[in-house]
Protein backbone atom coordinates (compact mmCIF):
# COMPACT_ATOMS: atom_id res chain seq x y z
CA UNK A 1 0.00 0.00 0.00
CA UNK A 2 1.71 3.45 -1.34
CA UNK A 3 0.29 6.56 0.09
CA UNK A 4 0.69 8.67 -3.10
CA UNK A 5 0.10 12.21 -2.34
CA UNK A 6 -3.04 13.74 -4.27
CA UNK A 7 -1.51 17.10 -5.00
CA UNK A 8 -3.07 20.16 -6.43
CA UNK A 9 -0.27 20.85 -8.71
CA UNK A 10 2.14 18.49 -10.79
CA UNK A 11 5.13 17.36 -8.65
CA UNK A 12 7.37 14.94 -9.08
CA UNK A 13 6.21 11.06 -8.86
CA UNK A 14 9.24 10.38 -6.41
CA UNK A 15 8.01 12.78 -4.26
CA UNK A 16 4.16 11.71 -4.20
CA UNK A 17 5.09 8.29 -3.25
CA UNK A 18 7.56 8.96 -0.46
CA UNK A 19 6.15 8.54 2.95
CA UNK A 20 7.18 7.78 6.15
CA UNK A 21 5.86 4.30 7.08
CA UNK A 22 5.73 2.15 9.93
CA UNK A 23 4.87 -1.05 8.39
CA UNK A 24 8.18 -3.07 7.48
CA UNK A 25 8.42 -6.43 5.81
CA UNK A 26 10.86 -9.06 6.41
CA UNK A 27 12.76 -8.44 3.95
CA UNK A 28 16.60 -7.56 4.26
CA UNK A 29 18.59 -3.89 3.12
CA UNK A 30 22.11 -4.84 1.76
CA UNK A 31 24.99 -3.05 3.05
CA UNK A 32 25.37 -1.97 -1.03
CA UNK A 33 21.95 -0.25 -0.73
CA UNK A 34 22.63 1.25 2.72
CA UNK A 35 25.55 2.49 0.65
CA UNK A 36 23.60 3.38 -1.96
CA UNK A 37 21.69 5.92 0.10
CA UNK A 38 24.42 7.32 1.49
CA UNK A 39 26.22 8.19 -1.68
CA UNK A 40 22.89 10.03 -2.65
CA UNK A 41 22.96 12.07 0.44
CA UNK A 42 26.28 12.85 -0.34
CA UNK A 43 25.41 14.82 -3.31
CA UNK A 44 22.78 17.32 -1.22
CA UNK A 45 24.16 21.18 -1.01
CA UNK A 46 25.42 22.37 1.44
CA UNK A 47 27.41 25.83 2.62
CA UNK A 48 30.74 25.99 1.56
CA UNK A 49 30.65 22.80 0.31
CA UNK A 50 30.97 21.67 3.92
CA UNK A 51 29.20 18.62 4.00
CA UNK A 52 28.28 18.63 7.69
CA UNK A 53 26.52 15.26 7.98
CA UNK A 54 27.26 12.20 8.98
CA UNK A 55 25.70 8.61 8.65
CA UNK A 56 26.61 5.33 10.59
CA UNK A 57 24.03 2.98 9.89
CA UNK A 58 23.11 -1.09 11.49
CA UNK A 59 21.11 -3.61 9.51
CA UNK A 60 18.23 -5.46 11.75
CA UNK A 61 19.88 -8.22 13.78
CA UNK A 62 23.53 -6.09 14.29
CA UNK A 63 24.48 -5.11 18.08
CA UNK A 64 24.36 -1.57 16.04
CA UNK A 65 21.06 -2.05 15.33
CA UNK A 66 19.71 -2.87 19.29
CA UNK A 67 21.79 0.16 20.50
CA UNK A 68 20.16 2.78 18.33
CA UNK A 69 16.94 1.12 19.02
CA UNK A 70 17.52 1.13 22.87
CA UNK A 71 18.42 5.27 22.22
CA UNK A 72 14.64 5.53 20.73
CA UNK A 73 11.74 7.00 22.59
CA UNK A 74 9.30 4.75 23.86
CA UNK A 75 6.53 5.99 20.92
CA UNK A 76 8.98 4.78 18.46
CA UNK A 77 10.23 1.13 19.76
CA UNK A 78 7.49 -0.70 19.00
CA UNK A 79 6.85 -0.21 15.38
CA UNK A 80 10.84 -0.17 14.67
CA UNK A 81 11.73 -2.95 15.81
CA UNK A 82 10.85 -4.59 12.31
CA UNK A 83 12.88 -2.35 10.49
CA UNK A 84 15.77 -3.77 7.79
CA UNK A 85 18.22 -1.17 9.31
CA UNK A 86 18.37 1.83 11.25
CA UNK A 87 20.48 5.16 10.38
CA UNK A 88 21.99 8.35 12.59
CA UNK A 89 22.78 11.03 11.15
CA UNK A 90 24.87 13.46 12.82
CA UNK A 91 25.60 17.19 11.90
CA UNK A 92 29.58 18.69 12.34
CA UNK A 93 28.88 21.77 14.50
CA UNK A 94 31.75 23.80 13.18
CA UNK A 95 33.45 24.07 10.09
CA UNK A 96 35.92 21.72 9.43
CA UNK A 97 38.25 24.61 7.71
CA UNK A 98 38.48 27.05 9.89
CA UNK A 99 36.64 25.56 13.19
CA UNK A 100 34.10 28.03 13.42
CA UNK A 101 30.82 27.82 14.10
CA UNK A 102 28.35 26.19 11.05
CA UNK A 103 24.83 27.87 11.13
CA UNK A 104 23.65 26.24 8.17
CA UNK A 105 24.68 22.40 9.44
CA UNK A 106 21.07 21.52 10.33
CA UNK A 107 19.83 22.66 7.11
CA UNK A 108 22.01 20.73 5.51
CA UNK A 109 22.04 17.82 6.82
CA UNK A 110 17.97 17.78 6.28
CA UNK A 111 18.91 18.78 2.84
CA UNK A 112 21.15 15.10 3.07
CA UNK A 113 18.35 13.48 4.51
CA UNK A 114 16.16 14.14 1.86
CA UNK A 115 18.02 13.10 -0.87
CA UNK A 116 18.62 9.91 0.53
CA UNK A 117 14.88 9.20 1.35
CA UNK A 118 14.63 10.13 -2.07
CA UNK A 119 16.79 7.94 -3.30
CA UNK A 120 15.40 5.22 -0.90
CA UNK A 121 12.11 5.86 -2.80
CA UNK A 122 13.17 5.27 -5.88
CA UNK A 123 14.58 2.15 -4.56
CA UNK A 124 11.11 0.50 -3.26
CA UNK A 125 12.85 1.42 0.38
CA UNK A 126 10.88 3.52 2.93
CA UNK A 127 12.50 5.58 5.40
CA UNK A 128 10.95 7.18 8.65
CA UNK A 129 12.98 10.21 9.64
CA UNK A 130 12.31 10.22 13.35
CA UNK A 131 13.32 12.91 15.83
CA UNK A 132 11.83 10.94 19.22
CA UNK A 133 15.08 9.71 20.63
CA UNK A 134 17.47 10.17 23.34
CA UNK A 135 20.23 12.62 22.39
CA UNK A 136 22.35 12.09 25.31
CA UNK A 137 22.05 8.10 25.40
CA UNK A 138 23.02 8.50 21.29
CA UNK A 139 26.04 11.34 22.10
CA UNK A 140 27.29 8.55 24.97
CA UNK A 141 26.43 5.13 22.91
CA UNK A 142 28.16 6.19 19.55
CA UNK A 143 30.61 8.54 21.45
CA UNK A 144 30.06 11.52 19.21
CA UNK A 145 32.44 14.03 18.95
CA UNK A 146 32.26 16.97 20.55
CA UNK A 147 31.26 19.41 17.44
CA UNK A 148 29.02 16.68 16.26
CA UNK A 149 25.14 16.58 17.04
CA UNK A 150 22.60 14.20 16.99
CA UNK A 151 20.03 15.08 13.88
CA UNK A 152 18.19 12.18 13.48
CA UNK A 153 17.26 8.16 13.42
CA UNK A 154 15.84 6.96 10.56
CA UNK A 155 13.86 3.68 10.20
CA UNK A 156 14.39 1.65 7.10
CA UNK A 157 12.52 -1.16 5.32
CA UNK A 158 10.31 -2.52 2.35
CA UNK A 159 6.71 -1.85 2.93
CA UNK A 160 5.45 -4.69 5.09
CA UNK A 161 1.40 -4.82 6.00
CA UNK A 162 -0.12 -2.56 8.28
CA UNK A 163 -1.85 -5.42 10.20
CA UNK A 164 0.81 -6.58 11.71
CA UNK A 165 1.15 -2.68 14.08
CA UNK A 166 -0.56 -1.98 16.99
CA UNK A 167 -2.40 1.22 17.59
CA UNK A 168 -2.09 3.60 17.26
CA UNK A 169 0.21 2.86 14.55
CA UNK A 170 -2.10 1.11 12.57
CA UNK A 171 -4.15 3.74 12.36
CA UNK A 172 -1.60 6.04 11.38
CA UNK A 173 -0.09 3.90 8.54
CA UNK A 174 -3.55 3.75 6.85
CA UNK A 175 -4.79 7.40 7.28
CA UNK A 176 -4.56 9.25 3.86
CA UNK A 177 -1.90 11.84 4.01
CA UNK A 178 -2.62 15.48 3.77
CA UNK A 179 -0.69 18.92 4.42
CA UNK A 180 -1.35 22.33 4.86
CA UNK A 181 -3.12 24.16 1.81
CA UNK A 182 -0.02 26.17 0.06
CA UNK A 183 -1.77 29.37 0.94
CA UNK A 184 -1.04 28.41 4.53
CA UNK A 185 2.93 28.28 3.77
CA UNK A 186 3.29 31.43 1.58
CA UNK A 187 3.12 34.87 3.69
CA UNK A 188 0.37 36.96 2.71
CA UNK A 189 2.22 38.67 -0.37
CA UNK A 190 4.31 36.26 -1.81
CA UNK A 191 6.06 38.24 -4.14
CA UNK A 192 7.63 41.67 -3.52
Amino acid sequence: MVKTAQTRLPVLDLIRNRWSARAFSEKNITDEQILTLIEAASWAPSANNEQPWRYRYALKESPGFQHMWECLLPGNQPWTRKAAALVLCTAKKNYTRNGQPNYYAMHDAGMANAFLILQATEMGIYGHIMAGFNKEKLQETFQLAEDETPVCLIALGFLGDPEQLDEPFKTRETTPRTRMAIEAIIPDSPQF
